[in-house]
């Protein structure tokens, strides 16, 4: 019996699991995949477009929101501080590099709508497209995001991911890194 349940227990261990809690995104190296996502503050606001498509071979780093109830995002104050931070210190990487803010939530895409222009004038982002998917909570196909975390961060420079960010707690301090990457990508 104890064999028995040895070998089942350890059938079990070997299961591949689909994503890591800690992985999120598309793998370095790989396209970007289309996004289509309706443009709510930004260069494109009142219409669907694909946002990679748009930014094509510019340095673009992609945020994924997990939202919680009324826009806010799941990380609180400090998630909305890391994408401030990033906003302002994006363009000393490049000055075509932008991001694009994709806000997930089930059944939230209305709500979003209207809540996204008053985080604009709260934040000023003036480097940052805010957009909402209106999907799953896994956000738009082949992008990988897992639901789980609270940001997904996607690096991504010549239409090529060069790093995906899983963010379960995030602050300020955490925009060092993904800027490192972006300067990495682009060849700085």
């Amino acid at each position: 019996m104890k064999a028995m349940l040895f070998a089942v227990c350890a059938a079990v261990a070997f299961i591949p699991t689909a994503r890591g809690a800690d992985e999120s995104g598309p793998k370095a190296g790989e396209k970007a995949p289309a996004l289509k996502v309706f443009g709510v503050v930004g260069k494109v606001e009142g219409k669907e477009a694909d946002f990679a498509a748009d930014r094509k071979d510019e340095p673009t780093i992609y945020v994924f929101v997990q939202a919680a109830e009324g826009g806010i995002p799941v990380g609180g104050r400090p998630a909305a501080r890391f994408m401030k931070v990033l906003d302002d210190k994006i363009g000393d990487t490049s000055d075509k590099a932008e991001i694009v803010a994709v806000w997930l939530g089930e059944k939230a895409f209305d709500k979003h709508k209207e809540y996204l222009p008053k985080i604009s004038m709260s934040l000023t982002f003036t480097k940052t497209a805010l957009t909402a998917f209106d999907g799953e909570k896994s956000g738009p196909n082949n992008w990988g995001v897992n639901a789980d975390v609270h940001l997904t961060v996607v690096v991504v420079n010549k239409g090529k991911v060069a790093k995906s960010f899983a963010f379960t707690s995030v602050n300020e301090t955490d925009v060092k890194p993904v800027l490192e990457e972006l300067k990495k990508a682009i060849g700085k």
